[in-house]
């Protein structure tokens, strides 16, 4: 497929929207903790907010609602998987080779970023490395696997001839109802005309139509928080699959994100309804395979824990995932 060339980012025009600060990155919060930003008890720009959302989280509840408490409110450990581990990999190369002159932005300076990347990744968190061996993928095979996804991202794009406008941008707003919403886009791309391209990498193989709603919805969630907290709307919204080297792109307009925008103010208002009665049903479907919670799960002849006492306060602000930041 020959590079994607549509809307090559630049710099900064006339034209161009302003687009918000790329801010330090928020930390996220670990199980077992009160939100930070509860904790710092923090207005947002002045706004006392209800509550948060942030895409993964939305998505969490319009999957399961258990699976939402089990992430939420009881903030159960999960165990990573390599798959989500290549993606942080991956991610982390490709914002690194953005870092780079334009010219050294090659396939061969992407293979030379990879190792530092997982070592670093490795010393931070030395756990990741019982991934591997016995019943797991060996390490060399899945570093191969990595090496795949960089090397299919440079038949899809020529980074040589991009510049964007934020990497790794942190993007919150609060709605007139005040909620709350809030995410990182990887990467936002600027015409020179003005308009705005959001780009998100998965390092996995391009959804089937079943799931390819539930893909774009996160989009739109970011495309809604950036036309609410700066007045432009998104021209294009694209989603880079790595795994089998597709691209889908999608054009909003602003019926679509009313849309999501009444779609996530429905989902927050389940949510609460969920919190005062208790009842976080689980809902049974093609994702239960990947689910890491089976074993408590009523579905599968599991029980789940009893409700913690802070459920209150985690369910009004869940905080940040790490899906939510890689």
């Amino acid at each position: 497929m020959a590079p994607d060339t549509t809307l090559a980012a630049t710099p900064a025009t006339p034209a161009t929207p302003a687009l918000p600060d790329r801010p330090a990155r928020p930390q996220v919060d670990a199980p077992g903790t009160e939100p930070r930003s509860r904790r710092q008890g923090t207005p947002v720009d002045g706004v006392d907010v209800l509550g948060s959302l942030s895409p993964s989280r939305a998505g969490d509840f319009m999957t399961c609602p258990l699976l939402y408490r089990f992430r939420t409110v009881d903030r159960l450990p999960e165990q990573s998987s390599p798959e989500a581990v290549r993606g942080t990999v991956v991610h982390k190369v490709l914002e690194d080779l953005f870092d780079l002159p334009a010219p050294e932005r090659t396939p061969e300076r992407a293979a030379d970023l990879l190792a530092p990347s997982w070592e670093a990744m490795l010393a931070q968190e030395p756990e990741l490395a019982e991934m591997f061996g016995g019943e797991g993928p060996e390490i060399g095979a899945w570093m191969a696997s990595c090496s795949e996804a960089l090397e299919r991202y440079f038949t899809l794009e020529d980074p040589r001839r991009l510049e964007p406008a934020q990497r790794e941008l942190y993007v919150e707003t609060v709605l007139d109802s005040k909620l709350l919403l809030r995410g990182f886009v990887d990467r936002l791309d600027v015409a020179p005309t003005g308009e705005v391209r959001v780009v998100d990498y998965k390092t996995g193989r391009s959804p089937s139509e079943f799931f390819e709603a539930k893909a774009l919805f996160q989009m739109k969630f970011y495309a809604l928080v950036l036309w609410r907290s700066t007045g432009t709307m998104p021209t294009v919204l694209q989603l880079i699959y790595l795994g089998n080297g597709e691209v889908l792109r999608y054009s909003p307009d602003e019926a679509d994100l009313r849309a999501t925008e009444r779609k996530v103010e429905a989902v927050w208002g389940a949510v609460n309804r969920a919190a005062e009665s208790g009842d976080w049903r689980p809902s049974k479907g093609p994702l239960c395979a990947w689910c890491s919670f089976q074993a408590l799960c009523p579905e599968f002849g599991g029980t789940p824990p009893p409700l913690p006492e802070v459920a209150p306060q985690q369910v009004v602000d869940p905080g940040l995932a790490p899906e939510d930041v890689d």
